[in-house]
């Protein structure tokens, strides 16, 4: 029998053991995550809610409508086999790699950076897909790997160049926040693979080296945010002001918060960017300490199911297409909320299902159903060949 014809017959094999249809793999979904989730996207509505004055539009019912459509691609996607959306990995890193190029040509610019593009009247931000793209094409790349292998240098050179052409694109956009996510999450599911410390050790101090050259090609505003975050107070009224008022929005908020609809900075719009980038500042301010705590509870709940999903899973693809989805999500929660409460400068990083915005949440809750699709197949025998 050649390769071809035996990965055939194992793509098509049932569960070891477990022979069961849809309605079975239905209820083997994890639906404490799907949960955590809904409960994650119901902060969302009542945040763009409040954001809006204490109205459904134009925030609240178009991020409620966007969410559940996402969610029944979500559990659509928990159903089809893990082993069919790995042999889609290449199709669809390819898919991302000419999505990232069609944006720089076609797309339409915002707020400075050409970052979307409109196909047949959606508009997609390719950055959000391609990191989850990503994830599956090095998961598919390591799938093969074992670990004497995965510390060949030689071995290891295709990788990187997998993580460095969507990083350069990104970075192009310009995006720095999305690519400095990107890259993380090629660096931890090439740690997960086995890839030694030592040489992740040799990258940073290889950056570190080169950060005074990187600084000077940053363009303009990108330097104007850093030197705000060092000191915010040297321009309150221009680059300084959206941290400031952040600052001031999630201290009022106290312990118990000033009531849901009645927080002043929100409600005076004085907060910047509050239904996208600083979502979180409606939070603390209108629900206080206990409502932020509440909501950390909830994405650490998302962050941890998705890892303990890779822990459990059976096989390499589904280990390291887990970590990298829950990698892309922690990252996502850790720059936001760094972000809003002035720990590092400001990069334009949404706050998952919460934040408002289409692209990020879909991009989100496709990688939520490929996790969910590992958690409902992560026994499943696969073939060790490539695919």
């Amino acid at each position: 029998m050649n390769t071809i014809d035996s990965y055939a017959i194992s793509l098509h094999r049932p569960f070891r053991d477990r022979s069961f249809g849809l309605v079975r793999k239905f209820l083997r979904i994890n639906w404490l995550f799907v949960l955590c989730v809904c409960a994650l996207a119901g902060v969302g509505y009542a945040a763009m809610y409040s954001a809006a004055g204490g109205a459904s539009t134009p925030y609240a019912n178009s991020q409620l409508y966007r969410f559940l459509a996402s969610l029944l691609l979500m559990l659509a996607l928990a159903l089809v086999d893990i082993r069919l959306i790995a042999k889609l990995s290449w199709p669809s890193y390819l898919l991302g790699i000419l999505l990232l190029v069609a944006v720089a040509k076609f797309g339409h610019t915002g707020l400075g950076a050409k970052r979307w593009m409109t196909i047949g009247g959606v508009e997609i931000q390719p950055s959000e897909l391609m990191k989850l793209f990503l994830a599956m094409g090095l998961a598919a790349w390591f799938h093969r790997a074992s670990y004497e292998r995965a510390g060949n240098v030689f071995f290891l050179i295709p990788p990187i160049l997998l993580i460095l052409l969507p990083v350069g694109l990104i970075l192009k956009e310009p995006n720095l926040g999305t690519a400095v996510i990107t890259a993380a999450i090629g660096g931890t599911i090439m740690a997960g693979a086995g890839v030694r410390w030592w040489k992740f050790a040799l990258v940073f101090a290889v950056i570190a080296i080169a950060a005074p050259v990187l600084y000077h090609h940053l363009h303009d505003y990108q330097r104007a945010r850093i030197v705000t975050f060092m000191n915010p107070g040297s321009d309150p009224l221009g680059a300084g002001y959206n941290i400031i008022q952040s600052k001031i929005a999630l201290g009022s908020g106290g312990f118990s918060g000033q009531g849901f609809l009645h927080g002043t900075q929100n409600q005076l719009n004085f907060l910047p960017e509050k239904q996208t980038d600083f979502v979180f500042t409606i939070i603390a301010e209108e629900f206080g300490f206990i409502g932020s705590i509440a909501v950390l509870g909830l994405l650490f709940g998302i962050v941890s199911i998705a890892f303990y999903t890779a822990l459990r899973c059976n096989h390499q693809y589904g280990r390291l297409v887990a970590l990298g989805i829950g990698t892309n999500f922690f990252l996502y929660c850790f720059v936001n909320l760094s972000m809003v409460m002035g720990l590092i400068p400001v990069g334009g990083v949404p706050l998952p299902l919460i934040s408002y915005g289409g692209s990020a949440l879909t991009a989100v809750m496709l990688g939520f159903g490929v996790l969910m699709s590992v958690h409902v197949h992560r026994d499943v025998e696969f073939a060790v060949e490539e695919f």
